[in-house]
């Protein structure tokens, strides 16, 4: 950054935009950083380093990226878990606090992520009060659930969590969410009556990937697939942050049951190659188990792409496939919007209602509740592959009711919000249904 761009910036409106998670695999704090800078807004994006920014936002002039260190506590056995995370929460709401009531100027607009509720939500609390800053929760699920997964729901320190979280999170300026049905949780149960729905939608939709850039992307990532041979296998795609809110033993008892299927010689099933992207905490331990079933029929890598890969390696694919299963059941898996923007239909965890938001059966997608249940709606989707009926209209359907890209949405939906402006989702508006 050059120093007149530089003092440009410095005079700008600021905002700071926190995530507590990698900053790589956290796009929608990365959207809302660059969508602020495009208003005109000086942004400090802060989150950990593990993997980077995308480039389009590392490289932008109005964004400046600050990385807090990693935390302990992954990985932490559960005898140990409590006693550790206290110690590591207290460590990172030290540094954070530093970087937002010293190191950085004041900024005019906070927005945080959630969860992980502990500490953002605090320190965000004391700085909105130290320095006069407004505000905004970004509420992606519930920090209580969050630690539920690794607890249990009686657990007293996962009470004494959503008391706080709710304490915490009901003090901020506005909050947006990620679903209909979770603004409708914060309204009746958390008395925060009018956030704003922004749903996740991919940055960039980009739709179907053409055969000849198919192999050049499988050729770029050592993917074993001739993407132009008429025989080639059917690429199923799971897009994962590899975190205990996603059930891969699904995914292994499907793998299982296609192996036995294609074993049997069934002829309606096409050779199966299972691509799994991203990166966590479980990817390791996950890879070992998938290493040892030694299937001699299903096919399986998992790989790590570049964010400006990532859409047209999910329209490179010929299903996706979303393990979420909600913590608090009113989320929605972003990773469903982005295959959908890549014209790729998904088999989907069904966890609640809420789902109904984003997947319609038999249109852009399935649903399954069991592993066999996943391995027959992949049988019966791919059944006369290539030339698949059953997956050329799931196709068509989610070209047909494919929506607004995330910057449309955004301008809509959060902007008033973040800039201050009456919004259509103000006290008085019609809800969604």
């Amino acid at each position: 950054m050059t120093d007149d761009v530089a003092a440009a910036v410095d005079q700008r409106r600021r905002a700071a935009v926190v995530v507590l998670g990698d900053l790589g695999r956290s796009p929608r704090m990365q959207y809302h950083a660059l969508a602020l800078a495009h208003e005109g807004f000086a942004v400090d994006l802060i989150g950990y380093g593990g993997r980077p920014a995308d480039a389009e936002v590392a490289g932008h002039p109005g964004v400046r990226i600050h990385e807090l260190p990693q935390p302990w506590r992954r990985g932490v056995p559960r005898a140990f878990f409590l006693p550790v995370a206290a110690a590591d929460v207290a460590a990172q709401a030290a540094a954070l606090a530093r970087l937002l009531l010293v190191t950085l100027p004041r900024p005019d607009l906070l927005l945080t992520q959630n969860p992980p509720s502990f500490p953002t939500l605090a320190v965000a609390r004391a700085v909105a009060r130290a320095r006069g800053t407004r505000w905004i929760v970004d509420w992606h699920n519930f920090g209580a659930d969050m630690l539920a997964l690794r607890l249990g729901q009686p657990h007293p320190a996962v009470r004494a969590a959503r008391a706080l979280e709710r304490r915490l999170g009901t003090a901020a300026s506005g909050h947006l969410c990620v679903s209909a049905a979770m603004r409708d949780v914060l309204d009746a149960r958390w008395g925060i009556p009018h956030a704003c729905v922004l749903r996740d939608r991919p940055a960039k939709p980009v739709g179907r990937t053409p055969p000849d850039q198919r192999a050049r992307l499988f050729a770029r990532y050592g993917i074993a697939v001739d993407a132009l041979a008429a025989d080639r296998p059917a690429v199923i795609v799971t897009s994962s942050s590899w975190t205990a809110d996603e059930d891969f033993s699904l995914l292994l008892e499907a793998m299982v049951a296609c192996e036995a299927a294609l074993a049997r010689g069934e002829t309606a099933l096409p050779g199966l190659f299972f691509l799994m992207t991203g990166d966590g905490p479980q990817r390791a331990q996950w890879e070992q188990r998938f290493a040892a079933c030694a299937f001699r029929h299903v096919r399986i890598r998992t790989v790590w792409v570049d964010a400006a890969d990532y859409p047209r390696l999910l329209g490179a694919a010929d299903l996706g496939v979303s393990l979420h299963r909600s913590a608090s059941g009113v989320d929605l898996p972003m990773k469903i919007a982005d295959m959908f923007g890549a014209g790729l239909p998904v088999c989907a965890l069904e966890y609640g209602p809420v789902l109904s938001e984003l997947v319609r059966p038999g249109e852009n997608g399935e649903l399954f509740s069991t592993g066999p249940q996943l391995a027959e709606r992949i049988r019966s989707t791919l059944a006369g592959f290539p030339n698949a009926s059953r997956l050329q209209a799931l196709r068509e359907g989610v070209e047909r009711l494919a929506g607004e890209s995330w910057e449309q949405g955004w301008r809509r939906e959060a902007r008033p919000l973040l800039l201050g402006a009456p919004s259509a989702q103000d006290p008085g508006a019609t809800r969604d249904p």
